[in-house]
């Protein structure tokens, strides 16, 4: 047996326990660590015991997520932006389902609930230079605007993550949602279609 080294060891336990918690199993040391050649003290070292192991598999989604926004670079087209993050969090979502589903279990613990809000912001940071560029109303309330971008986005994610619908039957009914959303906001709808395209693209090709 190839034993993982130590940098794949934690990527490792954390993979094997979010498809653990997915799938609504017990986890016990034994079985987290069966067939891998990684010693059950594994665990202790790298998270310091199962509550620890359970709070990282729930902050890892939000890490991936935040390392593909942060590799999206401001464009003088907020719109094209805010799609960009848009596509950037599905892809993260499509290329980690169990990590995705899990970054929202309550039940798990959140070390680090800053750094998971970071994201969020990061939203709420592109609606505010929409609005400052009068794309979309700037009498806006940016959180509130934001928000109601991120809930259509998640339950678009939730549906293929959990098997509901593909993510080829997602797509268009999210960019003509968000095509009226932006248009209720004060944008052209044509002009938002046009930067929802372009930034869509980007987001799914960059970010990591």
């Amino acid at each position: 047996m190839v034993r993982p080294s130590r940098p794949e060891v934690r990527s490792l336990l954390i993979a094997r326990a979010a498809a653990m918690l997915a799938r609504r199993e017990t986890i016990t040391l034994r079985r987290l660590v069966a067939g891998t050649g990684v010693s059950t003290m594994a665990v202790y070292t790298y998270f310091d015991g199962m509550d620890g192991l359970r709070g990282a598999v729930r902050q890892e989604g939000f890490s991936r997520l935040a390392t593909r926004l942060n590799g999206l670079p401001a464009t003088d087209d907020p719109i094209s932006d805010l799609a960009a993050a848009g596509a950037a969090y599905a892809a993260s979502a499509r290329e980690n389902p169990e990590l995705y589903v899990l970054m929202f279990d309550g039940s798990l613990p959140l070390p680090d609930d800053q750094a998971a809000g970071a994201t969020l912001q990061c939203l709420i940071e592109i609606v505010q230079r929409a609005m400052n560029s009068e794309r979309v109303d700037p009498g806006l309330d940016a959180v509130v605007f934001a928000n109601e971008l991120w809930m259509l986005g998640h339950g678009a994610c939730m549906l293929f993550t959990t098997g509901v619908l593909s993510f080829d039957q997602v797509e268009p009914m999210v960019t003509s949602g968000l095509v009226r959303l932006y248009g209720a906001a004060g944008d052209d709808p044509d002009s938002a279609r046009r930067s929802l395209d372009y930034g869509w693209v980007r987001g799914l090709g960059e970010g990591g």
